[in-house]
């Protein structure tokens, strides 16, 4: 069997896919999608019933993955069938192999969604504008769902970036992540909302991907996680109009409160800071590691201002 990390899709898993989605189908076309970091995706066309039809594999691989990977595999099938039935843009969930005992792989089949990532709109505004929309969406779903959120970095552990020139600052976010949480509404969340995990189609969302780690917890997570991406692809100013606009679509039931900005900002790997490989996979140049530094000192400021 060839190796998933040459980048390949196995005959075992070629197999899989036509005997999960029609055994009478014939595979007529196989490419790697783009921007996957943790897992390999890839689009698989099949000839069946005299037309060919789109699907999307994913092989999950990545080290450090693997020990929770069956969880992963089995919670995204859930979340997916979750979303469809609350008519969110997503896709739908075909099949999973949660056993890694067909092909060495834990897998997962889904339909192909309309639609592709972009990060350099003709109209950034208009872009922001729906990328808000979208996540308003999400958090109307109410919060009946199995799983809650947690934080990824834990607050007693967290030390101050050693590459930041401005220690009082992350010292006042320290202090602020080990302080009182405040209180929140649950509502169903993605958990990685990011311009990454957007398609769009005629400048209008028409998917939303990567519903691994989805959850019930605080709409300020889901916000303040897209705007962390927001501010190191682009800057503050981004990072602001997109919480702009999420709160003229929310409307008074969000109750904006910086501290989530801050707990999304210290869940980033902080430790060395790089440009996001899943970014230069999909064509967008421009950055370095040390833009993102600098980015993320201002976001932080920007943060800390706001208390």
């Amino acid at each position: 069997m060839d190796s998933v990390t040459k980048k390949t899709l196995p005959e075992e898993v070629q197999k899989w896919v036509i005997d999960s989605i029609n055994p009478e189908a014939a595979i007529e076309s196989i490419s790697q999608l783009k921007g996957g970091i943790s897992s390999l995706v890839f689009n698989v066309g099949l000839l069946e019933n005299g037309g060919i039809n789109e699907y999307v594999v994913r092989l999950h691989f990545a080290e450090g993955w693997n020990e929770n990977s069956p969880d992963l595999v089995i919670n995204e099938a859930e979340n997916l069938r979750f979303t469809r039935l609350h008519k969110l843009p997503t896709p739908e969930i075909i099949a999973i192999e949660e056993t890694k005992t067909l092909f060495g792989s834990y897998a997962s089949i889904m339909t192909k969604l309309e639609g592709k990532v972009v990060l350099e709109p003709d109209d950034k505004k208009s872009w922001l504008s729906g990328l808000a929309r979208a996540l308003v969406q999400i958090h109307k779903v109410e919060a009946d769902f199995p799983r809650y959120y947690y934080t990824y970095q834990d607050p007693n552990t967290f030390e101050i970036p050693a590459w930041s020139g401005l220690e009082e600052e992350w010292k006042k976010v320290l202090a602020i992540i080990k302080g009182p949480r405040p209180e929140f509404k649950e509502c169903f969340i993605h958990r990685d909302y990011h311009p990454t995990n957007v398609l769009w189609s005629r400048d209008s969302v028409s998917g939303i991907v990567d519903w691994l780690n989805a959850c019930k917890g605080p709409a300020g997570v889901d916000v303040g996680h897209c705007r962390v991406n927001l501010a190191q692809l682009y800057g503050v100013k981004e990072a602001d109009l997109f919480l702009s606009y999420y709160q003229l679509y929310a409307g008074p039931k969000f109750k904006y409160d910086p501290y989530w900005d801050i707990i999304s900002l210290v869940d980033f790997p902080l430790e060395d800071p790089e440009v996001y490989p899943g970014w230069t996979d999909l064509g967008f140049t421009g950055l370095t590691a040390q833009i993102i530094k600098e980015r993320l000192d201002a976001y932080m400021v920007s943060l800390i201002n706001r208390f």
